[in-house]
């Protein structure tokens, strides 16, 4: 019986840290699948043209003529710079926009606002396929195709975005605002000094989103640019695989389309567990 109990508690020791590390080599399994894809496409964007393509062999050598070798296929450059633009523009907007539309309606006392957020939040039920045409005739009619504006405008009604900003808001203390009255601020000072500090959490999280939405767009760019001139970069890449086009250069050309998410995600990451386990200022 003595012998058997040093035995038994290192099974119990095993059995407790094998219990313990499960989840963790469960996730490190789960990381690896999620993470081959990404690294596939880094390998054979950095292979050598004629190198041997996965999955059957993995080239000996790597080399960035596919990176510099991309800027000179069709309009490439003009590609990723209206993806930017598209892109920048969008975010600066709708953040603006929705933050002050999200103020409005928890601060400002009017009648019909609260008709005015469900018709807001109605039109998130309403898919974008079932407006694409009329949108597209109106831009049409003002001249808006195969260009930036008309690229742009359309997308900058973000319905979700102004329903996330104003769950942020209604958060804050009114104590915040009656002090800012007392000192005599006005509502533009109370909403650029005050509240956009306050919700920056919630605004760093949907700068990530939006971004990510308009630099993966594809259908609407698809639509509204119909010349080399005027497509973004998600458009540009689906007609290279129209082409003759190595597999090594469409993968550098992915490889360099993922370059400013990571770089946007890294930036503002931090401010999504902010958003998460904050709701503003308590009070």
């Amino acid at each position: 019986m003595t012998t058997s109990h040093p035995r038994v508690a290192h099974r119990s020791r095993g059995r407790e840290r094998l219990r313990r590390s499960g989840p963790g080599l469960a996730l490190a399994v789960i990381s690896l699948f999620t993470v081959a894809p990404l690294i596939a496409v880094v390998v054979l964007a950095l292979s050598p043209k004629d190198a041997p393509t996965l999955p059957h062999a993995i080239p000996h050598a790597l080399t960035f003529d596919n990176i510099t070798r991309i800027f000179d296929i069709g309009e490439f450059p003009v590609w990723l710079l209206n993806s930017l633009v598209y892109s920048a523009v969008s975010v600066v907007v709708i953040l603006l926009t929705a933050s002050m539309a999200a103020y409005a309606l928890v601060r400002k006392r009017f009648p019909g606002r609260n008709v005015l957020l469900w018709a807001i939040v109605a039109t998130l039920m309403v898919p974008m396929q079932a407006t694409l045409i009329p949108t597209f005739i109106l831009v049409a009619r003002m001249d808006g195709v195969n260009t930036l504006w008309g690229l742009i405008m359309p997308t900058l009604a973000n319905a979700q975005a102004v329903f996330l900003i104003r769950q942020f808001v209604r958060d804050l203390p009114d104590e915040i605002f009656d002090a800012a009255r007392i000192d005599g601020a006005g509502e533009w000072r109370t909403f650029v000094a005050i509240v956009l500090p306050l919700i920056r959490p919630v605004l760093a999280t949907l700068a990530i989103f939006v971004f990510l939405w308009h630099w993966n767009d594809l259908l609407w760019p698809l639509v509204v640019g119909q010349t080399d001139a005027a497509r973004t970069l998600t458009v540009g890449l689906a007609t290279l695989h129209t082409e003759t086009v190595s597999t090594a250069d469409i993968m550098s050309a992915s490889l360099v389309s993922f370059i400013p998410c990571l770089i946007v995600f890294l930036v503002l990451q931090r401010h999504i567990v902010a958003s998460i386990t904050s709701s503003g200022v308590k009070g």
